[in-house]
């Protein structure tokens, strides 16, 4: 008896684990930057937004890499989060504010125009 209440126990946080883990969801998308002050703005940035297990941003390829509980936080919302960080991703363009605001070696928009 004692081990079938064990067995059951153990099934159901399998199952309540198994649950849990549906709800995360990947994604990946630009996002403009060119330094690594940008790569650590960007994904302190993302991590901290709860919901988001995981942010790794690419210099090079200006991609980020997430992994988000769609249940906390809707992918959209990650979007405009990092736009007012001061960083433009495909959706949202950053605050002209903000963006003036990052350091020099931070300025994506004078790289564009060359």
């Amino acid at each position: 008896m004692k081990y079938l209440i064990l067995l059951s126990l153990l099934i159901s946080c399998m199952t309540y684990s198994q649950e849990n883990n549906s709800k995360a969801q990947s994604a990946s998308f630009k996002v403009k930057g060119v330094c690594e002050m940008c790569k650590t703005r960007i994904e302190n940035g993302t991590i901290r937004l709860k919901g988001v297990k995981y942010s790794n941003w690419e210099i090079v390829s200006n991609k980020i890499s997430i992994i988000y509980n769609s249940k906390k936080i809707k992918l959209d919302d990650i979007h405009k989060e990092i736009s007012l960080l001061g960083h433009s991703t495909e959706k949202y363009d950053a605050p002209e504010k903000i963006y003036n605001a990052l350091p020099d070696c931070c300025k994506y928009k004078t790289l564009e125009t060359h």
